[in-house]
Parts: structure tokens; sequence; C-alpha cells
């Protein structure tokens, strides 16, 4: 279990189904299957919390606030500045899980530049609000951010603006991930490092349809020439049910295998539960060092 380390949040208590966070100053409850434990909730915060999402049983779901929710707050890590909203599906456009992720990154691109005094040229697909593409940015990386949300883009240039790297060297594209990496491969563009974040299931700005379970393979293949001479390493995180890290490692070290002798590792990433002192899993990540 890889964890991440963090100040503006902070996971104070996970008790029957849900949990009980701190985002900067605001306190969020927010609901989670795999909390199948009912350990008493001795934290007087469980009923200090600005907002609870409750989610239907016809689907989705709603914020219930018992206090007032700004519409938009920021919090920080390491000298960057997310923006956060309380959004449809319970979620604030951050997963603060992938700071062990952002972090890699980070030391791994410093390292590079530092050896050859070059930027690494950075892949971020399914980029989000743009976590990683900050996190790179600021180790000194290019990068090329891509999502096919529009509004999810946008939100990463403002990550970007407001962490003070938006005169940083970095491409921000609305499109459809698959068929960008096609023509990256067209145009005989390369990348240092790749990082992919896939949802289980999505669209394209065209209505392209993403189902995961039938994409991720062939979108790992057509990945393969888009990879430099000296790649740096290949990020691969994923938050669906049942893809377990040793499938996401096998799938990674089958692709790279036609080009490289490399190995693998995958974990669990989590964040650790001040209540309890243990970790709760958040997802699998798979990376690739070369």
């Amino acid at each position: 279990m890889r964890t991440a380390d963090w100040r503006d949040y902070a996971l104070l208590d996970a008790s029957s189904g849900e949990r009980l966070e701190r985002w900067g100053d605001i306190l969020l409850i927010r609901p989670d299957p795999q909390i199948i434990w009912e350990t008493p909730r001795r934290d007087p915060r469980w009923g200090q919390a600005h907002a609870r999402y409750v989610r239907s049983k016809s689907g989705g779901g709603h914020w219930e606030q018992f206090q007032k929710l700004p519409p938009v707050w920021e919090i920080s890590w390491q000298g960057l500045t997310f923006r956060l909203k309380a959004m449809g599906f319970k979620h604030t456009g951050l997963f603060p899980e992938q700071a062990v992720n952002w972090q890699f990154a980070m030391e791994k691109i410093a390292a590079r530049k530092a050896q050859t005094g070059q930027a690494p040229k950075v892949l971020n697909l399914f980029g989000y609000t743009g976590a990683a593409t900050l996190a790179c940015l600021k180790a000194g990386a290019e990068v090329c951010h891509v999502d096919a949300s529009r509004g999810m883009v946008q939100w990463a240039k403002e990550n970007a603006q407001k962490s003070g790297l938006s005169d940083r060297p970095v491409r921000w594209l609305v499109d459809d991930c698959g068929k960008f990496v096609k023509r990256e491969q067209r145009r005989g563009h390369v990348y240092d490092a790749l990082i992919m974040d896939p949802p289980s299931y999505g669209r394209g700005p065209g209505g392209e349809v993403w189902k995961l379970e039938e994409q991720l393979y062939p979108l790992l293949e057509t990945c393969l020439p888009i990879l430099s001479e000296r790649p740096l390493f290949f990020l691969l995180n994923s938050y669906t049910t049942g893809l377990s890290p040793a499938v996401m490692a096998y799938l990674l070290e089958t692709v790279l295998k036609q080009r490289w002798d490399v190995s693998v590792t995958a974990d669990e990433i989590g964040l650790p539960v001040e209540s309890s002192g243990l970790s709760l899993p958040c997802g699998s990540t798979a990376i690739a060092e070369f």
C-alpha cells in the first residue's frame, strides 16, 4: 500500500459506508462502498460537517448542506494550488491519494533534467483537472495534457494559473485520447513519460464511447510507438473495480516488453485514516521504470 502525504487534506475517519474528510477548512462526508466496517464514530467532527453526499436509490445523488458550503475553495500541496467544488457523483475535482504518484513523477523528472539538462516530455492522458500535469510542470517537464471534457481542461488551466505555472511549456487539448495518440504516431511525436488514468466508462468530445475492459489494452499498444528511445516511466492508474494491481502490471509489462526489457511494479494506493492509523485503499497503480 502506497499512501500520500498531505497537510491540507485528511481522511479523519471511515465507518459504515462513509468517509469523514477535511479539505482545507471544509469538512465533507462522502460515501464509499468498500467501507463495510461499522466502527464507533467517536470523532465529534462527524457532527460538524459542512455537507454530506447522499446517494439516490435511482442513481446519482445530491449534496445535503449543514453549513454554508462555498461554491469554490482551494487547497495546496507542495506549492501547487487546486480549486475544489462540490460536484455531482460525490466528487470535488481532486483525488488526494494520487499525491503519491505526483511525488514519484516529480522526482523522476527532476532527476532526468538534472542529468541531461533537457526538459522531459510528458503526455498526460485522461488528465482531468490537471494535478499530475501541474506536478510534472513544476518539476521541469514539458507536458501535453489531454482530456475529453472541455470543462475539465478549463479547470486544469485555472489550477495552473493559481499555481503560478501558466507560463510553463504545456499544451491543453480537448480530445479523444485514443484518436490523439494515433495522430501523434502519424506525426512522429514521442514522449519520455506517459501518465494514464482512464475511466471505467466515458465519452469523447465527439461522442466516442470508452469502455475500459475493451479498449485499455489496444490503447496501451497504440502508445508504444510514441515513447522515446530513452523513456523515463509509464504510469497507469485505475479505479475500476476488478482491475487488480497484478492485472494492470501484466497488461503494462506485456505491452512494453515488445520493445524493452522492463519490469513493472504495481500496488494499491490509499489514504491513511487518522482515527485508526490504518490505510484505506483508493485505487491501483502500475508503474514501469526504464
